[in-house]
């Protein structure tokens, strides 16, 4: 089964907004690294505030069930680009894929070809170099994973030395780029290096230590005595998991002394804090520039997080809901109903086609996700119930190497399918089993969900090619 489904006119804001062309939208599309579908305002976290996103959410949608299908960062930019799974578009994994990136016929490129004035700004990571990719008009990056103060940034091919917090630095660029009196309708991609480690990482992928979190200097007393809300799977070992209960030299097992510190995670929150203040700084701009309601601006991480659920810290990559599930709101005031909150899946790889076609412009048939703009309006009731996850093993982090995978699921189940470990294949009832810690994969009364599954996967995968 495929997923196939087969911005308004940007003046000088002195001639206002009814001089725009709704047909045509601006696109402002937000990704943020690393960061857990379930630390927002608007997902029901108790202690983070994200006033700016859950206006967005307010005023827009919040989709509930939204997923990657690929839960690694390069992997995972390439599907909200392209709109494909990983296995068509092919970045993998995190390696320095400089010369394949430049290949990807991405939702910015095809909408610059029909006319948009765009732009990157921020951490593209599919590649290390920071050379201007295809498809836009302006181009700001930096090599690597960048470095939170006084990065060095290339500008449209030329390096300089930007001096500040990244993340603010970005939103200033971003603003620059929104308040220029344009011709044409425009597309906007911020890509925060927050909430991502500052790290050093190699051209094979490879990283030194797990890396440090550094929050602006305005927000590092934030949350200092706050509660981690913890899930019921936090710091517990893995049983009847045996991937990940397979003794590796040189680490102790999963379990409590291998959870997320809590300083780590505040620190965590305190970075997302200057992401949302951007999120309310970019929306005054649109205000300011009577391109508000003409504007679609989607918010989504790039892949999740675990807390210690499992025992896992910064592995992702596993197929669990803590890495897999995505935090997507979108707001555009001529179409979203506000206020709604979706049910349906929304996967990463449907951000493409909802764009394009809400544009105007023709999805490429080679597109495999679909428009979510039918959603939009609180109506839809005939949906896709089932989607594919895939990992693709690589060296970085030595507990989860040869752990690749391909997974299915679905509203009431998950099965995930090792491509390399042999006999330690995993089956969850979610609805019974929300925090997976029961796997099913021997039980007797599962056999039939378990062969439904099996084939559903392979049906995926033979249509999806």
């Amino acid at each position: 089964m495929t997923r196939r489904d087969a911005c308004g006119l940007l003046l000088s804001p002195a001639l206002g907004a009814a001089s725009q062309t709704a047909a045509r939208p601006n696109v402002i599309f937000i990704l943020v690294d690393d960061l857990r579908w379930d630390e927002l305002g608007c997902a029901g976290h108790p202690v983070v505030r994200t006033p700016h996103v859950d206006r967005l959410a307010r005023e827009g949608a919040l989709f509930r069930n939204a997923f990657h299908t690929t839960p690694l960062c390069s992997p995972s930019r390439a599907c909200f680009l392209t709109g494909q799974y990983a296995h068509r578009h092919g970045i993998t994994d995190n390696t320095a894929r400089n010369e394949q990136s430049r290949r990807l016929v991405t939702f910015p490129r095809l909408l610059h070809d029909a006319g948009y004035e765009t732009a990157f700004i921020g951490k593209w990571h599919m590649g290390n170099d920071d050379a201007p990719r295809p498809g836009f008009d302006r181009w700001i990056s930096f090599p690597g994973q960048g470095t939170y103060i006084d990065p060095v940034l290339n500008e449209n091919g030329n390096r300089r030395q930007a001096r500040g917090y990244v993340t603010d630095i970005f939103t200033d660029l971003s603003i620059d780029f929104i308040r220029r009196a344009l011709a044409r309708p425009f597309c906007l991609c911020v890509s925060h290096k927050a909430l991502h480690p500052e790290i050093q990482q190699a051209d094979d992928g490879s990283v030194s230590g797990e890396g440090i979190f550094i929050p602006a200097e305005r927000h590092k007393g934030m949350y200092e005595d706050a509660k981690i809300p913890r899930r019921p799977s936090y710091g517990r070992p893995p049983k009847g998991k045996p991937a990940i209960e397979r003794a590796i030299a040189g680490l102790p097992p999963l379990g409590p002394a291998t959870v997320t510190g809590d300083e780590t995670i505040r620190n965590r929150w305190r970075e997302l804090m200057a992401v949302d203040e951007g999120v309310g700084r970019i929306l005054a701009a649109l205000e300011e520039t009577g391109r508000l309601d003409d504007t679609l601006l989607i918010f989504a991480g790039d892949n999740g997080y675990f807390y210690g659920e499992h025992g896992l810290s910064h592995e992702r990559r596993l197929a669990y809901e803590e890495s897999i599930r995505m935090p997507l709101v979108m707001r555009y005031g001529r179409r979203i109903r506000p206020g709604l909150a979706a049910d349906q899946f929304a996967l990463g790889i449907d951000v493409a086609p909802t764009i394009l076609k809400t544009a105007g412009v023709p999805v490429p048939p080679e597109v495999q996700g679909r428009s979510l703009a039918p959603l939009w309006a609180g109506r839809q009731s005939s949906w896709p119930e089932t989607f594919l996850i895939e990992y693709y093993s690589d060296r970085v982090f030595p507990r989860i190497a040869s752990m690749g995978y391909k997974a299915v699921r679905t509203h009431e189940w998950k099965y995930i399918q090792y491509s390399e470990l042999k006999g330690m294949d995993e089956l969850y009832h979610l609805p019974s089993d929300p925090y997976e810690l029961t796997n099913r994969i021997a039980d007797p009364m599962a056999r039939q969900p378990l062969a439904e599954l099996k084939g559903e996967l392979a049906s995926i995968l033979d249509a999806s090619g």
